[in-house]
């Protein structure tokens, strides 16, 4: 089970830190992603980390040099630190395992406001 909290109401150049917890499976096997969906649009995967110990990061274009992916394995947690947000930010933000393993749950609502 994954369950995302954290999102918000921000004001543009804002920020703000999300995190989603991981409950019922190894949570060290597993790279896991944040994805976003915004209205009318499709669900798109806005970073990714690794699990391995060396890890790895990917970022969508749009979000590189703002967002931060992390884990902490000992929480079972996975976050995504947030700068300098955008109106474009605006969405429901969900986290998964990278093989999207398992339902989406409700996602948390993230609103830039300009």
């Amino acid at each position: 089970q994954l369950q995302a909290s954290g999102g918000g109401l921000v004001q543009a150049g804002g920020s703000l830190r999300l995190s989603c917890a991981a409950s019922g499976f190894n949570f060290d096997d597993y790279g896991f992603g944040w994805f976003r969906q915004a209205p009318g649009k499709e669900r798109e995967r806005v970073s990714c980390i690794s699990s391995h110990e060396s890890i790895t990061r990917g970022y969508v274009d749009s979000v590189k040099g703002r967002f931060t992916i992390s884990r902490d394995n000992a929480k079972n947690t996975v976050y995504l630190q947030m700068n300098s947000l955008k109106p474009e930010d605006t969405a429901v933000y969900y986290c998964n395992t990278v093989g999207l393993t398992y339902s989406w749950g409700q996602g948390t609502q993230v609103t830039v406001s300009s």
